[in-house]
């Protein structure tokens, strides 16, 4: 398990767009599950929206993306470098995510030819599959 210090150790992100709690999970390479406590007093709140709070989609592919990224870049061969998003495939919403709930992030690398990379991410509430996507992203020197 890794906590947000030792997730920030390998991912570049910062406070208040580094999106994971923590790591519970992960083989280098392969795959990372994380989390993100969903927090009433998270400033994107302010603005989506307010009196009807829900966690944004995008967000959502984000934190799937962090997460696939701390599983490529916990790679010796990659560590200090800064995956990229390139694209985005396939992706579905399929409930709110409000304040409360705790997103729990799952990302699988399935393919990588040299720099770019596809990762399969889906994010989940409880038992409830809440996004889903093909990420496409590249490594590159920060």
């Amino acid at each position: 398990m890794l906590d947000k210090r030792q997730i920030e150790a390998i991912l570049p992100h910062r406070d208040p767009f580094l999106l994971l709690d923590r790591v519970t999970e992960m083989v280098p390479g392969e795959y990372a599950v994380a989390e993100k406590d969903i927090l009433a007093a998270d400033d994107v709140f302010r603005g989506h929206f307010p009196g009807y709070p829900i966690f944004p989609g995008v967000l959502q592919l984000e934190a799937l993306a962090q997460t696939g990224a701390v599983a490529l870049l916990s790679l010796p061969e990659a560590q200090g470098k800064v995956a990229l998003f390139a694209g985005v495939d396939h992706v579905r919403f399929r409930r709110p995510v409000v304040p409360g709930d705790t997103l729990r992030l799952e990302t699988r690398l399935t393919e990588r030819r040299g720099r770019i990379g596809k990762g399969e991410g889906r994010a989940f509430v409880g038992s409830d599959l809440v996004c889903s996507g093909i990420l496409t992203f590249a490594i590159t020197e920060p």
